[in-house]
């Protein structure tokens, strides 16, 4: 049973429905790792490091053990240091470039901001693409925290408008 204000429209109505209410200008986005992740890389960084003091007299399930646990850590002090991957505003872009570090963009060194999608083997990899000519940064949605597509979208919202007579 639903209990609801007469004077609500009723969704599964048919007929006309109200339109949103258009969102207001952005002037800067920034899509963070999702921290669920981190913290399951720390919970399995703990878990391999504890399975390694276990496996203290097995030399090769030390190693495994242990080889995994550093690489989890590693994932999740990236992920600790620089949880910011994307941020833009009206001036530029600033983007995560090698392990922790950011490289600031200005729109006009971007060419091309598109989601790239690939299929193998049964499954579908989309990841945001942003292209400089010289290099290309790519983000997944664990790195967004949200689908790259909205993130393209948004991207494209703060861009400058671009000169239709300009010629490449």
């Amino acid at each position: 049973m639903e209990i609801r204000d007469p004077a609500m429209p009723d969704p599964t109505a048919p007929g006309p429905r109200p339109r949103e209410a258009p969102a207001a200008p952005v002037d800067s986005v920034s899509y963070r790792v999702d921290g669920r992740f981190t913290a399951i890389k720390a919970g399995g960084f703990a878990i391999f490091a504890l399975a390694a003091l276990a496996f203290h007299d097995d030399r090769s399930k030390l190693a495994f053990t242990a080889v995994a646990a550093l690489v989890l850590a590693g994932y999740a002090l990236r992920d600790i240091i620089a949880p910011v991957r994307l941020a833009a505003d009206r001036e530029a872009v600033t983007v995560v470039h090698g392990y922790a570090g950011h490289r600031r963009l200005e729109w006009d060194e971007i060419e091309r901001v598109r989601v790239d999608q690939r299929r193998r083997l049964g499954t579908r990899a989309v990841a945001l693409e942003i292209d400089t000519g010289d290099h290309i940064y790519l983000f997944s949605s664990y790195d967004l925290g949200t689908d790259p597509a909205d993130a393209v979208e948004a991207l494209e919202a703060l861009s400058p408008p671009t000169d239709p007579s300009a010629t490449d």
